[in-house]
């Protein structure tokens, strides 16, 4: 497929690209064997990231993994237990972060996550010290208090007790307290999912400001992040289409700015931290379907907004593309909210296609209704 210039080659290089800027985010997950380390990873971060699913390791000690998207790394202790190997554990951490220090930012650990079973109702000192020993490392630790029971919106009394009680002890700690959760809902017991967001804050505060935008790619519990990174793409590619349509040109040749949207979404794609499948098949079908609907949206803008003319001005070009761009982060909205239903099924039959020219006319129509003169 080649749409003016454009190829489905070029649109995984701008991905790849956009990928590479923003980076990966490399987090230590530590805690007792059965404190729900998997079920809290999986819940922030989306299924297959557990070191059951997330492909090779990546380190001579194999504690390292790699999520497919490229952007969470995930140390994996592989069961070894705090207290009884706490020495094995640190030995092996600080040569981690020892050997990485020189290396890019991305390939370092940004922070660390001490998980503890809220309704185990005790701390061990084997575990303070665990704690107080990683922050000698210098890396950034959120306890959490994790399977936490909530009735009516009120956390269970005995977890609040365990916090005050961790609080008291005065450990470096990110906010000088844990962050209390309940990764999963159960609706047989009536639990329900709590406190993701206040975890994936205190994470935000911590990490360096360089794999930030990592993540808010990774994670899935906070769209309002994944919009941020992506406006910011979408306003770019907004700026560089006006500049084509500063010179104006005839609207059947619109499809000139298909470089530009394709650009675009290859970077909203990698701001979402769609999974490489998504990825692809987008490549595939969105230049074509942003060449064809993006000249006859031309057309409309032209015919609706009186005083543009027969031709794509700046104005058109900036408003076409940052339509393709809001319609594209809808899309990725309902697919990271898995609300597309079964998105394997909706690649291969093409329906994403449907469902992306839906959005898009949808976007196009606000757009038009609101440049229409009263």
């Amino acid at each position: 497929m080649d749409v003016q210039g454009w190829s489905a080659e070029q649109f995984r290089q701008k991905y790849e690209e956009q990928a590479e800027k923003i980076g990966r985010f490399n987090l230590a997950v530590f805690g007792k064997t059965g404190v729900g380390k998997s079920t809290l990873i999986n819940a922030v971060f989306g299924e297959d990231v557990a070191p059951t699913g997330i492909g090779e390791p990546v380190t001579m000690d194999g504690h390292l993994y790699v999520h497919k998207t490229g952007f969470l790394g995930l140390y994996d202790t592989r069961g070894l237990e705090i207290g009884n190997d706490t020495d094995a554990l640190i030995g092996e951490l600080d040569r981690l972060m020892k050997d990485t220090r020189k290396q890019p930012v991305s390939e370092q650990i940004h922070a660390a996550w001490y998980c503890v079973r809220a309704t185990d109702r005790r701390f061990e000192d084997t575990e303070a010290e665990f704690i107080r020993r990683l922050d000698k490392l210098g890396l950034p630790v959120v306890v959490v208090l994790t399977q936490v029971p909530s009735r009516d919106g009120a956390l269970h009394g005995d977890a609040l007790a365990l916090a005050e009680h961790i609080t008291s002890l005065g450990l470096p700690i990110a906010g000088g307290r844990p962050v209390l959760v309940m990764a999963a809902g159960d609706d047989f017991t009536g639990q329900v999912e709590h406190g993701l967001k206040d975890l994936l804050d205190a994470t935000f505060r911590v990490v360096p400001a360089g794999v930030r935008a990592a993540v808010a790619a990774a994670q899935r519990i906070d769209l309002a992040r994944k919009r941020d990174s992506a406006k910011l793409v979408v306003s770019g590619a907004v700026t560089a289409a006006a500049l084509v349509g500063a010179i104006p040109i005839p609207v059947a040749d619109a499809a000139v700015l298909i470089p530009i949207q394709g650009g675009m979404i290859a970077g909203i794609s990698a701001c979402y931290g769609l999974k490489l499948s998504v990825v692809t098949v987008a490549a595939e079908l969105l230049p074509a379907l942003a060449a064809s609907g993006g000249t006859a949206a031309a057309a409309s803008l032209l015919k609706i907004v009186p005083g543009l003319g027969s031709v794509v001005t700046a104005t058109v070009a900036g408003t076409l593309t940052g339509a393709i761009g809001a319609a594209w982060m809808a899309v990725c909205d309902l697919i990271v909210q898995d609300k597309l239903g079964n998105i394997d099924a909706l690649l291969n039959n093409g329906s994403l296609r449907e469902v992306f020219e839906k959005t898009l006319k949808s976007v196009l129509r606000k757009d038009l209704t609101a440049k229409r003169p009263d």
